[in-house]
């Protein structure tokens, strides 16, 4: 593994980074694994835990707040509400154990299971006139997952292997909101400000009031078209 910041931009003093990401503090099983994981990785120095209120999945890095107009955010904030807010909850699995080369992760799957939660933030981006930068190497897949370690250090992989295995209780989280955080200052400072939380929920059809007198078969009606209260 090598180190994650050895050469990793990060703001300077008084700037954040915008990126959306799942919160997933308030999700039971995503915190028992990472305190397991936190517990059976505790004696490598070279490794820096997530704080469990910040654990997340990053759906889309928009870069340095200061470079993009507050109207723009609004208009991101805008479209994205109205891509995801029908979407619904999305039911998803944890694991297996991912080693990365500057993390040790829980897969967050099946395979495209949260694409479409993605395509809708990358399209509320577009749309605001916003060019975020890529996740990584042009074309490498995104792959959603829960980073519970961060490698501070250039160190061989197979003792942490070892240590937390490959393999982790599965379990399944209901993914039902999404959030566009500030990141203030180094990454690993964890100085997050959430700014908005867009739920993932199913929009009921919108009922129109009828404009005459309703009957049905057995001779119910409202006179005058009148809408019950």
């Amino acid at each position: 593994m090598k180190n994650r910041w050895e050469s990793r931009p990060e703001p300077g003093p008084g700037q954040a980074q915008l990126y959306w990401h799942v919160l997933m503090r308030d999700q039971p099983q995503v915190c028992a694994l990472a305190a397991v994981a936190r517990q059976r990785l505790a004696a490598f120095a070279g490794l820096h835990p997530t704080p469990e209120r910040w654990l997340h999945l990053s759906v889309l890095r928009v870069g340095l707040a200061g470079g993009i107009p507050q109207a723009s955010l609004e208009a991101m904030v805008g479209h994205a509400r109205e891509r995801l807010g029908p979407a619904g909850p999305v039911t998803a699995t944890l694991g297996p154990v991912r080693y990365r080369p500057e993390a040790v992760a829980l897969d967050v799957g099946p395979g495209g299971v949260l694409d479409p939660v993605r395509a809708a933030i990358l399209a509320a981006a577009a749309a605001a006139g916003l060019r975020p930068p890529g996740p990584g190497p042009a074309g490498e897949p995104w792959l959603p997952h829960v980073t519970v370690a961060y490698s501070t250090a250039d160190q061989p992989d197979d003792p942490i292997i070892a240590a937390l295995g490959r393999e982790l209780p599965a379990g399944q989280i209901t993914i039902d909101s999404v959030s566009l955080v500030a990141q203030h200052g180094p990454e690993r400072e964890w100085a997050w400000q959430p700014l908005v939380t867009i739920p993932l929920r199913v929009q009921p059809a919108p009922v129109t009031a009828p404009s005459g007198p309703v009957r049905d078969d057995v001779g119910h009606g409202f006179p005058g078209g009148a809408w019950p209260g």
